[in-house]
C-alpha cells in the first residue's frame, strides 16, 4: 500500500480539497492545534515533523505537513483551518489511552509579520517548536529550494543584493492588508529569516519563555535522541521513539563560495551575538 506521504501530486491533491470539504461540514468535531512548529524554513523542520508524526499520541493535518492559515490563508476563518483537522473521537482511538495532540509545522509562521499574534489570539494556550540552523547554511539552502521551485531565477549573490529592493515596503503591504500574500517576503527573504533573535524575542513576548522550545537542528542531526527526548517531555507527550530517524529535504549541490561565506559569517554575527543573549546559551552553530 501507498502511504500517503508517497501518494503521487494529483491524489495528495484530491485528498486534500475532500478533506477541505468534508472538514468544514464537521469542523465542530475536529481538533485544533496543541502545538505547533513555527520554523524556520530550510532548518530541518521536515525532519523532526516526520519524527513526531510518528508518535502515536500525535496527530497531524489530513494530507498536509503545515496548513499555512496563519500565515498565507487566514481570510478563510477559523472553521476552514479546524476543517483540515481529524475527528477527535478518531484520534483518542489511535492514541492508545494517551490524550492526542493535533499539530502542523509551517516554516512561516515565525518569519511573517502577523502570524504570531493570530495564533497567540486563536490558539490560547498552544506551544511552539522552533528549529533554528545555522543562518548562513540556511540561506543557502533556502536559495536552491526556491531555484527548485521555480519561485527564484537569480543567482545567489545577486539575489542577496536585490533582497533589501524586493523586500522593500512588503511588511508595511502584509500589516495593511490581512489578504496580502508577499511574494518576494515569503520567497526572497534569504538574510532576513536568519536574524533569528528578533522573532524569538517576540515569540517570548507574546507566549511567554515557558511555551516556545528552541531547538538547534545540527544538535538533531547529530544526535537526534536527546532533541526529540526534550522536545516530548516539553509537549507532556509520552516517552516513546521512531525506528530511526532520517533526514529529509536536503539539497545537494555546490559548496557555498569562501567570500559568500565571509560575507554572511560577518552580517550574522550580531544577530548571533543577540541569540546568545536571549537564550542564554551560544546557538549549535557556534559552539
Amino acid at each position: 500500500m501507498i502511504s500517503r506521504r508517497d501518494a503521487p501530486p494529483w491524489v495528495k491533491e484530491a485528498g486534500r480539497a475532500a478533506t477541505r470539504t468534508g472538514g468544514r461540514l464537521t469542523s465542530g468535531a475536529r481538533m485544533l492545534p496543541d502545538f505547533l512548529m513555527v520554523g524556520t524554513q530550510r532548518g530541518g523542520t521536515t525532519s523532526l515533523f516526520r519524527a513526531l508524526a510518528a508518535h502515536p499520541a500525535t496527530v497531524q493535518p489530513n494530507f498536509h505537513k503545515g496548513v499555512h492559515y496563519f500565515d498565507v490563508n487566514y481570510p478563510r476563518g477559523l472553521g476552514w483551518y479546524r476543517g483540515h483537522f481529524p475527528v477527535r473521537a478518531l484520534a483518542e482511538r489511535r492514541a492508545r489511552g494517551a490524550a492526542p495532540q493535533a499539530f502542523e509545522s509551517a516554516g512561516y509562521y515565525m518569519h511573517h509579520p502577523l502570524a504570531p499574534e493570530r495564533i497567540a489570539g486563536d490558539l490560547p494556550g498552544v506551544k511552539l517548536v522552533v528549529l533554528l540552523r545555522d543562518p548562513v547554511v540556511r540561506a543557502y539552502s533556502a536559495h536552491k529550494h526556491e531555484l527548485a521551485r521555480g519561485f527564484e531565477t537569480e543567482p545567489f549573490e545577486r539575489a542577496l543584493d536585490l533582497e533589501p529592493e524586493r523586500l522593500s515596503g512588503e511588511v508595511e503591504k502584509i500589516r495593511a492588508d490581512p489578504a496580502y500574500v508577499s511574494h518576494g517576503h515569503r520567497h526572497h527573504s534569504y538574510l532576513d529569516r536568519g536574524r533569528y533573535a528578533e522573532q524569538i524575542e517576540r515569540l517570548f513576548a507574546l507566549f511567554g519563555r515557558d511555551r516556545v522550545l528552541v531547538l538547534f537542528a545540527e544538535d538533531f542531526f547529530t544526535e537526534p535522541e536527546p532533541c526529540y527526548d526534550s522536545a516530548l517531555e516539553f509537549l507532556g507527550l509520552p516517552a516513546w521513539r521512531p525506528a530511526s530517524f532520517e533526514r529529509h529535504n536536503a539539497r545537494p549541490g555546490s559548496p557555498l563560495p569562501d567570500h559568500l561565506q565571509r560575507r554572511l559569517s560577518d552580517y550574522y554575527a550580531p544577530w548571533d551575538d543577540k541569540l546568545a543573549a536571549l537564550l542564554g546559551a551560544e546557538p549549535a552553530w557556534r559552539r
